[in-house]
């Protein structure tokens, strides 16, 4: 039965010195994150290799020709031996060091190891047995080039593979020498007898891989991890000699990626008891006096977080993150540099006492124990401006040494017996660092005691110590993206707090610079509209590609395209009627058209709703109307239009439903009510979500502030009220013409109710993603509605891209020069 940390504590002791550990049982087994993150690497790679055989077939001939060819050459006596050897050696020797791994205990792996194997038997043979017999063609068929007899996978190496990466040969260099040599040998052989082609042996090492990784990682393997006892024995190396010891609590909350233990130190001979002994505080266990902290880096949690760190690393700057992966020797040396060189720099720091190895698997720092409490666990009312100030004195002398801590959260502070601040936590951090590295940490403590004093306090402290000018310089770097994962969690329940922090550091220094630096490389959003567009253009370039440009545009009524146009310039007045009809003040009907075309341009740019919302708002800026009234104004429009479209969409459902047949796959009253009824469900699941309550309520009272008030200011003017929904109305209208004509001049025919709710979900769908005018979202949606409607694919990506080229290119050279005719006027 697998133990964990939770069970009652109980005292171990250590077999050969003798020394008691209080700590709890550890797990017999783990999931190490770089058995996942192997398992995930193999199946990427896998795929490459069936993507490869998909699409480049003659290269991979090629290959496969070539070193028929040369294999044809080489002597026979030689392609003999290495038969020979390799059929024997390819088992015997993951044989043999699974009997070695047994006399030495470790069973349990081997036991893991012939389980992957046995599942990689099982798995290749039924790829070549079952699964090609009865699905010939395809990708497994192409990677099998070596005749009727060859086989996608390797069957004989590759459950030794597999066998291999489970069991484990880290640091056993000849072992590992010889197993991949006989494996080589065998896929030598595989492809001098044509038994399997190169495409075919690189998908048995990734499947074997794969597959060995993943029986590792789902199983769990043998706990590596040193106990607290061989960890404490391990001090005698440093001429220490541990007297009793006990597990203490995990720094930063239960973070696992540190053990650490509390040590006492056995006097040594004539000298008494040890110089510098200390109580733990109250609340800590009450395992008496401490004489040492010993911190414990385990290897298999070196990968811990690192697809996170992966993450951070690839969206961030380089010059705002640490290395995403490094080695236990790496970790070691680099927390060891950077205590010594606190210590050097006269910042007050726990004095590190020694560091070692511990086995193959571990090594250990040794620090001396300052009993105290993290700043995370000091009461509010015990947070002086004293103890503030002492914390930035710290910091500037870690400062002054080109120091960049990394972590500097409440949890990495400690506020000793003394009353005195200490700097821990030092696994993060950098000697030698650059200016933003140095600015960084600075707007990771502001943060960080704001949260704890609020930010006046933080803020007041920091200038006494640091002075105004350099509490300036974390002015840009004040932003979410640029702190820890913990410290942005916690300014989930401040969202505020950032501002309020610029707001102090500029009231004390009004000419700070205040707009945010770059320190992403791109934001999430960039690559959902990648991901977004691909999607789109796997649906809409095959559809364009099949079409005759030429014989289109002969074939095409061009008095239906001229009335496409027609209705396309018309609802740049409907925009206009719709924006003046929801601004109690006058507008000119001139201007107003043209402020929609350059909105035309702007949202090329930036998504169709940002883009037309910002340019309207700062338009009615530009006549008067003040920045509330202003986004109310626009605000409102955009509430009507939303409210409209729904209604629309759900009204001509039904009646496309119950007028024809043509369409009953687009748009059924029943299909319609299952659709909505859906929506519908999984908005309210979704909202059920706190975050995403919190996100939406945001968001819509941002968009919708004061809506409901200048509502009420324009029923009070039916003309108003009359214009504003009258445009609302028209600019549909003028779409749907668009669309309908666009249709026709190819020839094709729907109801126009049809052509309705094909217009309104297109428009849905591209107001929802997040690209340039809805791009790739609207025109995939119109030619797959167009296309179910029962339009010919070639008819419905003709209209499409005419309907397209009407409302959305061809108005982009007169938007911009209407939006730079508008700029020059000020009236943007």
């Amino acid at each position: 039965m697998t133990r964990t940390r939770d069970e009652t504590v109980r005292p171990r002791q250590g077999a050969a010195a003798g020394v008691p550990v209080d700590e709890p049982a550890q797990p017999d087994r783990i999931r190490r994150p770089s058995d996942a993150m192997r398992f995930a690497a193999s199946v990427t790679g896998l795929a490459a290799v069936m993507l490869l055989v998909s699409f480049a077939k003659g290269t991979a001939h090629g290959l496969q020709n070539d070193i028929a060819e040369g294999t044809a050459h080489a002597p026979r006596l030689l392609l003999s031996l290495a038969t020979l050897v390799s059929s024997f050696g390819v088992l015997a020797v993951p044989i043999a060091f699974g009997i070695e791994r047994l006399f030495h205990k470790d069973g349990t792996r081997v036991a893991i190891a012939l389980l992957a194997a046995v599942f990689a038997t099982v798995v290749t043979v039924g790829l070549d047995d079952l699964v090609v017999p009865t699905a010939p063609g395809g990708v497994l068929d192409s990677l099998i080039w070596g005749g009727t007899e060859s086989a996608p996978v390797h069957t004989d190496i590759a459950p030794v593979i597999a066998f291999v990466s489970a069991v484990g040969m880290a640091g056993r260099a000849r072992w590992q020498a010889a197993t991949w040599v006989m494996i080589g040998l065998a896929a030598l052989t595989g492809l001098t007898a044509s038994y399997a082609s190169v495409s075919a042996l690189a998908a048995t090492y990734f499947l074997g891989r794969a597959i060995g990784h993943g029986t590792l990682y789902a199983v769990g393997t043998p706990n590596p991890r040193p106990a607290g006892a061989t960890v404490v024995t391990a001090l005698e190396r440093l001429g220490l000699r541990p007297k009793r010891a006990a597990r203490l609590g995990d720094p930063g909350g239960g973070s696992e990626e540190t053990r650490r233990y509390g040590v006492v130190l056995a006097p040594r001979p004539g000298a008494g008891e040890p110089g510098r002994a200390a109580r733990v505080p109250s609340g800590s266990g009450g395992h008496g006096e401490w004489d040492l902290e010993l911190h414990v880096l385990d290897r298999d949690q070196q990968t811990a977080g690192l697809l996170y760190r992966v993450w951070r690393l690839l969206r961030l700057r380089s010059t705002t993150t640490g290395r995403a992966l490094r080695s236990l020797r790496r970790s070691l040396e680099q927390e060891s540099l950077m205590a010594y060189a606190l210590d050097a720099a006269g910042v007050r720091t726990p004095r590190l006492v020694g560091t070692s190895e511990v086995g193959t698997e571990a090594a250990l720092l040794a620090y001396e124990h300052v009993p105290g409490r993290r700043l995370a666990d000091v009461p509010g009312d015990e947070i002086t401006d004293a103890l503030l100030a002492d914390v930035w004195r710290q910091f500037r002398a870690m400062q002054a040494g080109r120091l960049a801590h990394r972590r500097l959260q409440d949890g990495a502070i400690v506020v000793g017996a003394d009353g005195r601040a200490y700097l821990t936590d030092l696994r993060a951090g950098e000697t030698a660092a650059g200016d933003l590295a140095l600015r960084l940490d600075l707007a990771q403590l502001l943060t960080s005691l704001a949260l704890r004093t609020g930010p006046e306090r933080a803020v007041a402290t920091a200038a006494a110590v640091l002075g105004e000018e350099a509490l300036a310089a974390a002015v840009p770097l004040l932003q979410r993206v640029a702190l820890s994962r913990e410290t942005r969690t916690a300014l989930r329940r401040d969202r505020d707090l950032l501002t309020r922090i610029r707001e102090q550091i500029v009231r004390l220094k009004p000419e700070t610079e205040v707009a945010p630096a770059r320190v992403e490389r791109f934001r999430p959003r960039t690559i959902f509209s990648i991901v977004a567009l691909s999607v789109a253009a796997y649906i809409v370039i095959p559809q364009v590609a099949s079409l005759d440009v030429g014989t289109l545009a002969s074939e095409a009524s061009w008095h239906w395209a001229l009335a496409a146009l027609g209705a396309a310039a018309l609802t740049y007045v409907a925009a206009a009627f719709m924006l003046m009809g929801f601004v109690p003040e006058r507008l000119p009907l001139g201007r107003t058209v043209l402020v929609q075309l350059a909105a035309s341009f702007v949202k090329l740019v930036a998504p169709a709703a940002v883009g037309g919302v910002a340019v309207n708002t700062r338009y009615l800026q530009r006549t008067g109307v003040r920045p509330g009234p202003a986004v109310a104004s626009v605000g409102a429009s955009q509430l009507v239009g939303l409210v409209t479209h729904v209604l629309l969409l759900i009204l001509f459902g039904f009646l496309t439903g119950s007028t024809t047949k043509a369409t009953q796959d687009l748009a059924p009253s029943r299909t319609i009510v299952i659709v909505v009824l859906s929506l519908g469900l999984v908005a309210g699941l979704a909202l059920t979500v706190p975050r995403v309550r919190r996100v939406v309520a945001a968001r819509l009272r941002s968009m919708f502030s004061g809506v409901l008030p200048r509502l009420v200011d324009v029923l009070q003017t039916p003309r108003k009220l009359l214009t504003g929904m009258g445009g609302t109305l028209l600019l549909t209208v003028s779409f749907v013409l668009c669309l309908e004509a666009s249709i026709r001049a190819f020839g094709g025919s729907l109801p126009l109710t049809t052509v309705v709710v094909v217009f309104l979900t297109a428009n849905a769908v591209g107001s929802a993603v997040p690209t340039p005018g809805g791009l790739g979202a609207v025109e995939g949606a119109l030619t797959l509605a167009l296309t179910i409607s029962g339009l010919t694919a070639e008819t419905a990506a003709s209209a499409v891209l005419l309907y397209r080229l009407l409302t959305l290119w061809l108005p982009v050279l007169p938007g911009w020069a209407a939006f730079a005719y508008l700029q020059r006027r000020e009236a943007l």
